[in-house]
Order: C-alpha cells, then sequence, then structure tokens
C-alpha cells in the first residue's frame, strides 16, 4: 500500500505541478470548513497536529494523539467526508515541548511521543529536532550531525512501533518523513524585526547529507527512502504585524539544489498569509507542502467579529441578549496572559490592538476556554432564530454576501462562518491544483 503523498512527490518531480495545504489547526469550525470544501471534490485533507498541541500529556488542547484522531474521525463523519481520504500528520515532533530538559529526559519525552502518534494513526511524521536542549552548549550552533542522530533515533522508535501497528493492521498506510535542520518555530516568529534568511543550497545539502549517514548508521536505509521532504526557510514568515512576501528571485539557489533529488520536495513552513499568486510560485518552485495555521482561525475570528456587529444590529431590533463574545475573549485573554505575552510587544493600547487583530492570533488559544465557547455557541445561537437581512450581510461580510446572493451558500450563521475560512483554504486550492474559486 503506497501513501497518496509519495504520489505527490513523484507528480512534481515528473513536471505535473501539485502541492497540498496542511492544516495546522484543531479547530472545529476550521476543520469542517475544510472537508466540506474538499467532499464535492474527492480531495485529500491533510490535517497535523503540532507536538505542544497534542501530545502524551495532553497538550495545550487537552487531547493526546488517539483523542485528536478521534476528534477529527467524528466531524468526517458529522459532514459525510470519506475517512480513507484524510491523512494526518505529526508536527515537529521531537524534544520541542521539553527543550528545557537534560538530552536524555527531552528524547525520552519525545520518543513517547513519536510512539502516540504512529500507534493512533498519523501517517506523516514531522520529525523535529533542531532545538538546543539544556545541556546543549548555548554559545554554539546545534550541528547537523547531533540533529540527524537525534531525527535518526526518533524514526526508529516510529518505525519499531509501525511494526507493531502492522500486526494488528495489515493494512496500515506507510509511514513518510518531513525533516530538516532549519525549522522555522510553530506560529510565526516571536517579534517584528526577526531576522529571516533563505535556506542556503549548502545547508540544505549538508541537512540531506547527514540524515542520511545518520539513518543508514541506524539501519534506517528504507526509512530514509520515505523522506519526502525538508523543511527550510524558503524566505516567508509572519510576526504579530509584519509578513515577509515569498521572494523566488531571492530563494533561486535553493530551488536549483532540489533538481538533484527525484524523491524529495521542500515543506513550507508559515505560509500564512502570502498572496495566492505567492503560494503558486512557491508549488512551482517545488515547495509542494504549504503549512498554514494561523491564518485559518484567523479568518475564523474575522466571521466571529463580523456576526457579532450583525448580532448587535438585530439585538438591538428584536431585543435579546447578545453574546458579548468580543468582549468576553478579551476578558479572558487580559486574566490569563500566558498564550501572548512572549508575542506581543509595545504599549498597553498596543497590546490591546494586538490581542484582537494580530496576524499571530495568538486568541486561537483562548476559543476553546469555556466562557469564549458559550460565547461563540450564543453567538451563533441568536443568529438562528431570525433571517438575517441580505444588507447586513453586504455591510460586514461582502465576499459571502456575493455567494448568498448567487445560490452558493446559504445564510445561516454557521456556513458564513464556515465559508470566511473556505475563502483561506480557496487561496490554497488554487496554489496546490489551479482551481480558480470563486471570489
Amino acid at each position: 500500500m503506497s501513501h497518496p503523498l509519495i504520489k505527490l512527490v513523484r507528480d512534481q518531480k515528473n513536471g505535473i505541478m501539485r502541492g497540498i495545504v496542511s492544516l495546522c489547526s484543531a479547530n472545529r469550525f476550521v476543520l469542517q470548513a475544510a472537508m466540506k470544501r474538499a467532499r464535492g471534490n474527492e480531495e485529500y485533507v491533510l490535517i497535523e497536529a503540532t507536538a505542544n498541541q497534542v501530545n502524551q500529556f495532553g497538550g495545550y488542547t487537552g487531547m493526546k494523539p488517539a483523542d485528536f484522531v478521534s476528534f477529527v474521525h467524528t466531524i468526517a463523519e458529522e459532514q459525510g467526508f470519506n475517512k480513507g481520504r484524510l491523512i494526518l500528520g505529526g508536527d515537529h515532533l521531537g524534544p520541542l515541548t521539553w527543550s528545557r530538559l537534560s538530552e536524555k529526559e527531552a528524547m525520552d519525552n519525545a520518543s513517547e511521543l513519536i510512539r502516540g502518534y504512529v500507534l493512533a494513526g498519523f501517517t506523516k511524521i514531522h520529525i523535529d529536532t533542531s532545538m538546543k536542549l539544556a545541556d546543549d552548549a548555548a554559545d554554539k550552533r546545534l550541528s547537523d550531525e547531533v540533529i540527524a542522530q537525534r531525527g535518526a533515533l526518533l524514526c526508529k522508535v516510529a518505525e519499531e512501533t509501525y511494526f507493531d501497528l502492522k500486526k494488528e493492521l495489515p493494512d496500515a498506510a506507510p509511514l513518510v518523513y518531513v525533516i530538516g535542520s532549519e525549522v522555522p518555530v510553530p506560529g510565526g516568529a516571536h517579534h517584528n524585526d526577526e531576522g529571516i534568511s533563505v535556506t542556503s543550497s549548502e545547508n540544505f545539502k549538508n541537512t540531506i547529507d547527514a540524515f542520511e549517514k545518520s539513518y543508514n548508521d541506524f539501519g534506517l536505509r528504507e526509512a530514509f527512502e520515505r523522506v519526502i521532504a525538508v523543511v527550510v526557510q524558503p524566505g516567508v514568515e509572519f510576526s504579530d504585524s509584519m509578513i515577509m512576501e515569498y521572494d523566488r528571485a531571492k530563494a533561486s539557489k535553493l530551488i536549483d539544489a532540489l533538481k538533484d533529488y527525484r524523491s524529495i520536495v521542500f515543506e513550507g513552513h508559515s505560509t500564512d498569509y502570502q498572496t495566492q499568486e505567492n503560494l503558486r510560485y512557491m508549488v512551482e518552485d517545488g515547495i509542494a507542502i504549504l503549512k498554514v495555521g494561523p491564518a485559518l482561525t484567523f479568518a475564523l475570528r474575522e466571521a466571529l467579529f463580523s456576526l457579532e456587529l450583525i448580532e448587535h444590529e438585530l439585538s438591538n431590533i428584536y431585543r435579546f441578549t447578545p453574546s458579548d463574545f468580543i468582549n468576553t475573549l478579551e476578558k479572558e485573554m487580559v486574566d490569563n496572559t500566558s498564550f501572548w505575552i512572549k508575542h506581543y510587544h509595545g504599549s498597553e493600547q498596543d497590546k490591546e490592538f494586538k490581542r484582537k487583530y494580530s496576524y499571530s492570533d495568538r486568541c486561537r488559544y483562548y476559543l476553546p476556554v469555556k466562557a469564549v465557547d458559550d460565547s461563540v455557541h450564543r453567538l451563533l445561537d441568536n443568529l438562528s432564530k431570525t433571517e438575517i437581512p441580505m444588507q447586513l450581510i453586504s455591510q460586514y461580510m461582502p465576499i459571502q454576501y456575493e455567494k448568498v446572493q448567487a445560490g452558493r451558500i446559504t445564510s445561516s450563521p454557521e456556513e458564513l462562518l464556515m465559508d470566511r475560512v473556505i475563502d483561506c483554504v480557496d487561496q490554497y486550492a488554487f496554489a496546490c491544483t489551479g482551481d480558480k474559486a470563486y471570489r
């Protein structure tokens, strides 16, 4: 049994311009929207969970790997989406969450993390050992050899776990791997002035060589043949108020170096907020896996804000109690600063603005909080009790207005909400398949 991502890589290398968007989100509305969009086209949907989001201790979502799989499968069933078209990936699997611990402690936790993901049914495994651990020298760059050796150790754990899994599930899809030594941090840059340099062709080749040697040393030659992608920095990034746009001229040497490898593409991280034209250029240049996360919940947050403005207008007329979503979200973020304090800087007024509108979209961490989640459901319930006037949809959600008017979607608040997320996914569909969405 082959893996669909192996076919994607083959197509890319044979001159068929194809890519896939990797949805890094645990938000129910986001995943519902993605599956709804793909359902009619029988497309694959690649959904990834990140190590700090989902792990053996629950992560910030409270979900272990098996819980996340169950969560995604439940949404697929609700949406009538073929679960056979789902690809589940693990993102930044390694010692990231435990980097303050010693190498032994961090790598033991990382090994258990990998085991949990493989046993749960994740098949796209991004092994990330690019971060320093507590006993690494603070004043020296972590060498490719150390990164690769740690990566090979975790790959060995994954392969041994998969071997055991195959005994129970003979039809289990094979594992495919993503590696790298210059891996952008999850969630975007912490500061607007962080310098971003395109990975050099020499560093890229050194990474491949180091990982190939380490995999061979660990007896993982066959596993190395299932390395489908390398994470590089092609010159794209975002922070709370900055977007670094893709410049294919600056990335040209790196892109040329990829041509020497017949079974590997690039995986682009932090592709959020790029134009659809830039995303298309990236896929054309061999950056065939495009990861997006905050931009999806940024679009969701925009829709929720728009729906609350509609709710405000209607509550004055129909005299119902409004949801107070925006104020509830702000209160929770002020009461618990842990998810945004390292990302948002400046005056108190600056931080207040960023809590709502930052590209980093740290407010996504607060959407599952009970008070915030309750206000979202109250908002949707309030708007479900009356027909939303088309004039208000035009005022606050003009793109969705055109789709409602054309009969492409209904005016239900849930559909308006999900369709705003689909706007974002559509840009990636254009980049990956050339599918020009209705805008």
